[in-house]
């Protein structure tokens, strides 16, 4: 039920008079904004996919790839602060271990530090980015199928209570 109150917040929202009007003050093309079922899907991809790598600046590699995708930019931006400094040493611990794992590497236990890891980024850094693009991998995937399973089954849902509505 939340998923439905949250595709008709942002069906409403795209339809406002002052998001129609900072638009066309700004020119920007419409499809950045768009709360479609497609852009809004292809936004959280691309947010997840980028917010589990362990890079600075994430909202600029999403910027990066508007020149060669359309989709929703505030919410793919919103998906990068998925990672932010309170859940980072828990994403990128887990990234380590998940990348260890499929490496077949033995893990070094972690010390929250600074010196810590810069005296063993050379034996983190593999498994930290294998990890990494298993999760960005997996987790956007099946983000961009839930939303759309959800979405459609929202639509079918709305469609069926109108038309019963109406028979009434």
């Amino acid at each position: 039920m939340v998923y439905i109150m949250i595709r008709k917040t942002l069906k409403k929202t795209s339809k406002h008079h002052k998001l129609k009007d900072f638009i066309k003050k700004y020119k920007i093309p419409p499809e950045y904004l768009s709360t479609s079922r497609r852009m809004v899907s292809k936004a959280i991809f691309i947010g997840l996919l980028i917010a589990f790598i362990p890079m600075p600046m994430q909202m600029l590699a999403v910027i990066a790839v508007i020149p060669f995708s359309k989709f929703n930019v505030p919410i793919a931006l919103a998906m990068c602060w998925l990672s932010n400094p309170f859940t980072m040493p828990a994403m990128y611990y887990m990234e380590y271990l998940t990348g260890s794992y499929i490496l077949g590497m033995d893990t070094t236990p972690v010390v929250m530090t600074m010196d810590w890891f810069s005296e063993n980024i050379g034996n983190i850094f593999i498994p930290l980015y294998t990890g990494a693009v298993f999760y960005s991998v997996v987790v956007s995937s099946l983000a961009y199928y839930l939303v759309n399973r959800f979405w459609i089954s929202s639509v079918h849902r709305d469609k069926k209570l109108h038309r019963h509505h109406r028979n009434k």
